[in-house]
């Protein structure tokens, strides 16, 4: 069987569903992005893009900071609600029953429900067409301290994260491995794991 050939198109998935809150705690809004990822190490960057006409881009323009919160399962309808709906015309906290918690280096609040929540500083603002890039600082990352193990790790398999993928929603599978498994010596015998 070949591959069939389509227009070119966004089509790299599966990608985070996040909700990004902005504004202040007084007059805040949360807008829900699928197009997010991660940009550098050293210092921490990410990224967010966003529609110019979409009424959260003007609020994250103006103020230069936003939060990444990220969703999971019992998150879902939130995210998606969320994306439909205008902040223009709904207090989005109030209506999906989130609740603010005051950041440490934000004026944006974060969202309590969520079990990470990214606060970021814009460095820069690409405009690319339908959307525009918003490149920002990671200045502290927020966890939900349920999901800190006895060692004092964040584990990430108890949050029941969701992606999106051409359309849909889903919960993040089972753990296949972690990073440089393909190269682990096999303890019992010494050798590497075919």
């Amino acid at each position: 069987m070949s591959k069939v050939i389509w227009k070119p198109g966004c089509f790299v998935y599966p990608i985070p569903a996040v909700m990004v809150s902005c504004g202040t705690v007084e007059n805040s809004n949360i807008i829900t992005v699928a197009w997010t990822g991660i940009l550098n190490t050293n210092p921490a960057m990410v990224y967010i893009s966003v529609r110019p006409t979409r009424y959260s881009y003007k609020l994250i323009k103006q103020q230069g900071e936003f939060v990444i919160n990220l969703t999971n399962e019992k998150l879902v309808y939130a995210t998606d609600w969320c994306g439909i709906k205008t902040g223009e015309k709904f207090d989005k906290f109030k209506e999906m029953n989130l609740h603010k918690e005051k950041a440490k280096f934000v004026k944006c609040p974060l969202i309590k429900e969520s079990p990470v929540s990214i606060e970021c500083k814009v460095k820069e603002i690409k405009e690319l067409g339908s959307h525009h890039l918003f490149i920002a600082e990671v200045l502290s990352i927020d966890a939900d301290e349920k999901y800190i193990n006895e060692k004092g790790a964040f584990d990430i398999s108890k949050c029941n994260l969701i992606a999106y993928a051409n359309g849909n929603y889903y919960t993040l599978g089972k753990k296949l491995g972690k990073f440089g498994f393909s190269v682990q010596k096999n303890k019992n015998k010494g050798k590497h794991r075919k």
